[in-house]
């Protein structure tokens, strides 16, 4: 499976002279944690939520200072051919939680550690669904084992409260 499979697209992006107040309005309105920095279609950068906290509002960085003062260059990448295994191991040898997904020179979306999470529980839905199914399918076992146990004076268990 290639990480175009799992990204988000279009990536939300800003240009290097968006103010730090503006960007992470973008992020508001869109509801996202990053912004792609671009110049035309060039990536120059990523600037997440939390390069704001600490780069920006943790120091006192005024709101109008341009977004290239506390964005994160170079951007680690991948590609949207990409299998999504080599997404994995850049996760993994990089550190960061949030991927431009490129095409040649241009940004064609975004994959988080989150879009993976998704694809591990849907390979572990795949895996594991006919496995649930055959399991309640299947009757259950006798009644010593499984279910209400009879009682020694032969009357019957209490019912539920949903009864």
């Amino acid at each position: 499976m290639n990480v175009s499979a799992s990204m988000s697209a279009p990536a939300v992006s800003v240009t290097t002279t968006t103010t730090i107040g503006e960007a992470a309005r973008h992020m508001d309105v869109h509801g996202v944690g990053c912004l792609v920095v671009t110049e035309g279609e060039a990536l120059r950068g990523i600037v997440t939520d939390r390069d704001i906290a600490v780069r920006a509002v943790a120091i006192g960085l005024d709101r109008g200072v341009p977004i290239e003062a506390v964005m994160t260059t170079p951007a680690v990448t991948v590609d949207v051919a990409d299998d999504i295994h080599a997404a994995y191991r850049t996760f993994r040898n990089s550190g960061v939680r949030r991927l431009p997904v490129m095409d040649g020179q241009r940004v064609v979306g975004m994959l988080t550690v989150d879009d993976l999470l998704m694809d591990v529980f849907r390979r572990v839905a795949d895996l594991l669904g006919p496995v649930a199914w055959s399991v309640l399918e299947e009757p259950p076992g006798p009644q010593d084992e499984i279910g209400p146990h009879a009682r020694v004076d032969g009357s019957s268990p209490p019912a539920s409260r949903g009864s």
